[in-house]
């Protein structure tokens, strides 16, 4: 069956963009979710933390950003909600650029594997989301166009917070700290070809060439997808990203 594709353009990291998703994938996947964020809203009579967890690559950042408008063009029906990514707490470039770490048995630079889980500053992430939840706070984010981290950038009040992220649900030291904060959680699941693909793409696209994208591929994002995809705990909910952008309910 031939799948009718909605068309929408909006801002994602200080960029404009069309982007697709399919009629069925917007009323039967995306708007009950937002129902369900605002029924725990009324439920809980408190501010609420919602995670999107995706491995690199599978688009958890543009669709964070689309849910967001989405909540905003059916505010008659639902809550509004605020996007936030965790991007903006890796650690500065000043400090990934002296500091040291193990990777393969071999003394590595942070800043070689930036985008790692190794590379946030989790402790920190988990301080903010507690005041997010509690009183609200100043967000960090992170600039792409000087390639580091601008702490405080956003001022969060909003009652319903969706944070997206690779590793809000990984099972590892530190990151079980951030994973207990979410009040709901979705999982976005994708074969890794898909994802490299993907990936390699992006790459290319900013300027690289095919051999320097599919270098890095190896050296860094392959082994970050495969931590996501393993060691990720279940989410409240998984949707699996197509190869034609779109999304089912698993």
């Amino acid at each position: 069956m031939e799948k009718n594709f909605l068309t929408y353009n909006m801002e994602v990291n200080g960029l404009w963009q069309e982007v697709k998703f399919s009629a069925a994938a917007v009323e039967e996947i995306f708007m009950p979710f937002l129902h369900e964020l605002t029924d725990l809203k009324m439920t809980m009579d408190r501010k609420v933390i919602a995670y999107l967890a995706a491995p690199p690559g599978a688009g958890k950042s543009t669709l964070a950003k689309f849910l967001e408008q989405l909540s905003r063009e059916r505010a008659n029906e639902v809550d509004t909600i605020r996007a936030l990514g965790i991007d903006g707490y890796h650690y500065t470039a000043a400090y990934m650029n002296i500091t040291k770490l193990e990777r393969d048995g071999k003394e590595i630079l942070m800043r070689d594997i930036k985008g790692a889980p190794e590379t946030f500053d989790v402790d920190l992430l988990v301080e903010k989301i507690r005041e997010a939840r509690s009183e609200g706070t100043d967000w960090n984010i992170y600039d792409r166009k000087i390639h580091d981290v601008l702490p405080d950038y956003w001022s969060v009040e909003e009652d319903i917070l969706l944070i997206e992220g690779n590793y809000l649900l990984l099972k590892e030291a530190g990151w079980t700290n951030v994973r207990v904060l979410a009040d709901y959680s979705v999982f976005i699941d994708a074969e890794p070809q898909l994802l490299r693909e993907r990936l390699i793409n992006r790459k290319v696209a900013g300027g690289k060439s095919r051999e320097e994208a599919e270098r890095f591929f190896d050296f860094s994002d392959s082994k970050n997808i495969e931590r996501v995809l393993k060691n990720s705990a279940r989410a409240d909910e998984t949707w699996k990203l197509l190869a034609d952008g779109d999304f089912e309910r698993q």
